[in-house]
């Protein structure tokens, strides 16, 4: 089974999801409230790419998977961060406002630091990784910003509908991620099963590391502590299915060793927030005692 056939579907699926709980005000919170978005953007859009860069350098991993921890390090988290905003009792209209404008910002911010990194990290390693940046753009804006937009203009223009939509789609949303990162993990089993202590100290290393940056970002912007939460799950949590899209495309890597970390990503970041939120609700169940 060729898993591209699957990907490229669910991705859009999820970006039309996506899409159903947006609307045009949700892109100008940053006029309205700059602190809590510039430290989200900092720290997601920035840091975490660069912090990618390092921890994969540390671990001196090998071009293709360099390559994919840095790609999962790229794509912002989707409609999934703000089901956790929630369930961390977080801010969630923060969230879905980080989440609309982190999907458009790295439309173009991807094919940017992809090529810078596949140009090095190639080139270091004497190995032929070509990136064709055109068609990675293509590719961002009719599989995830066509459909955002399509979901937005249902949202507006057809409300039922899209809440009838969106009330299907966000109950499938996370299994559909799930299945897709449990059927490239089996496909992958043997790469991973090989690779597997070295990549998963590596990524949960990454998601740690940025949870911390973002935390510390969001005390030196004295942000209030709902907002905090929505920082820190924004920035540790990516979209593992744009990164899988990238790297086993046709049209672009069409590799799917790259899209390992990515996988393994996909599990360790849900064991990690979800452990995270749990010590949330535990401390506020214990406050209020």
């Amino acid at each position: 089974m060729n898993g591209v056939f699957i990907v490229l579907p669910i991705l859009t699926v999820l970006m039309f999801e996506l899409g159903l709980n947006l609307k045009t005000d949700d892109f100008l919170i940053i006029f309205r409230r700059p602190k809590p978005v510039l430290a989200a953007l900092a720290g997601q859009i920035v840091l975490l790419p660069l912090i990618a860069f390092c921890v994969a350098y540390v671990f001196k991993l090998p071009p293709l998977f360099f390559i994919g921890t840095v790609l999962i390090a790229c794509c912002p988290g989707g409609s999934s961060s703000n089901v956790f905003s929630y369930l961390a009792k977080g801010d969630v209209a923060l969230s879905v406002s980080l989440t609309a404008l982190s999907s458009v910002i790295t439309l173009f911010t991807v094919p940017l630091i992809m090529n810078f990194t596949v140009n090095l990290v190639a080139a270091d390693a004497m190995q032929q990784v070509h990136l064709p940046v055109g068609n990675l753009l293509i590719q961002n804006l009719l599989l995830m910003f066509l459909p955002i937009v399509l979901g937005m203009l249902l949202k507006r223009y057809k409300p039922s509908l899209a809440a009838k939509t969106d009330k299907i789609l966000g109950k499938c949303a996370f299994a559909l991620l799930m299945f897709l990162a449990g059927l490239f993990f089996v496909q992958n089993f043997e790469t991973i099963k090989t690779n597997f202590i070295t990549l998963e100290t590596c990524i949960t290393l990454l998601i740690l590391l940025a949870a911390g940056v973002a935390y510390a970002l969001s005390l030196i912007c004295a942000l209030n502590r709902k907002q905090q939460r929505t920082v820190v799950i924004e920035v540790g949590m990516q979209n593992a299915a744009q990164a899988i899209a990238v790297a086993c495309s046709p049209f672009i890597f069409n590799n799917s060793v790259i899209a390992v970390p990515a996988i393994i990503y996909a599990l360790m970041m849900n064991v990690i927030l979800l452990a995270y939120v749990g010590v949330i609700r535990y401390a506020r169940k214990e406050d209020k005692i």
